[in-house]
């Protein structure tokens, strides 16, 4: 059964309430999110597998631990997704990259993917789908249908903010699935927007409106 971590580390809920403030610029907001998301990646993988290995030191020869099993692929949800990608990649910068492309039908609020472009080797890899906001769940619930269907094992969700009801969508159609958030948050609002939220995670990054 899929778990919910909600990571408290102190340095991730200091910079995500500067992430929240919406007196914070394009360029701060870009760079603390980067910043959060190499801190939660830090939570992550610590579960990764390690192996024992031989190696000479300057003083001496020791056993000592490497990462084993599994190779990592990070896959995030454009546009927003893209902002959490090389905080990532500063930890596991070996971790192949693929994109997932969703946009929301103004009216029937479904995804519907224009884009998908994944590493060829998916089910050898431990999968981390991200995004920062989870709101009504549907586009993560969408990119993971995308992921399982073109053969990936083993997936994990990243996001900064989530609402309890998202949160219930990805538990329900993906039980196998962790997900791991700086924040739950208290809910959505008529609009679909996460409250208390940090607005349009897209537009923030990227000086649109």
């Amino acid at each position: 059964m899929g778990n919910v971590f909600v990571l408290d580390h102190p340095l991730i809920q200091h910079k995500l309430t500067f992430i929240r403030d919406k007196n914070t610029g394009t360029k701060e907001f870009r760079e603390l999110v980067d910043e959060v998301a190499m801190l939660m990646a830090f939570e992550i993988t610590r579960d990764l597998p390690v192996k024992e290995v031989e190696i000479d030191t300057p003083v001496t020869s020791t056993s000592t631990k490497v990462l084993a099993g599994k190779k990592i692929g990070l896959v995030p949800i454009l546009r927003a997704g893209l902002g959490m990608v090389d905080g990532v990649r500063k930890l596991i910068p070996a971790a192949k990259v693929g994109h997932v492309g969703l946009y929301r039908d103004p009216e029937t609020l479904k995804p519907v993917e224009y884009y998908i472009k994944l590493p060829s080797d998916i089910s050898e890899r431990e999968l981390i789908v991200i995004d920062p906001m989870l709101a009504t769940g549907g586009s993560a619930n969408d990119a993971i249908h995308s992921l399982k269907k073109r053969g990936a094992q083993h997936i994990r969700l990243m996001c900064l903010v989530a609402a309890p009801e998202g949160v219930e969508v990805i538990k329900k159609e993906h039980p196998d699935v962790d997900i791991y958030l700086a924040a739950m948050d208290e809910k959505l609002n008529e609009e679909g927007y996460i409250v208390p939220g940090l607005g349009d995670a897209g537009d923030r990054l990227f000086g649109t409106k």
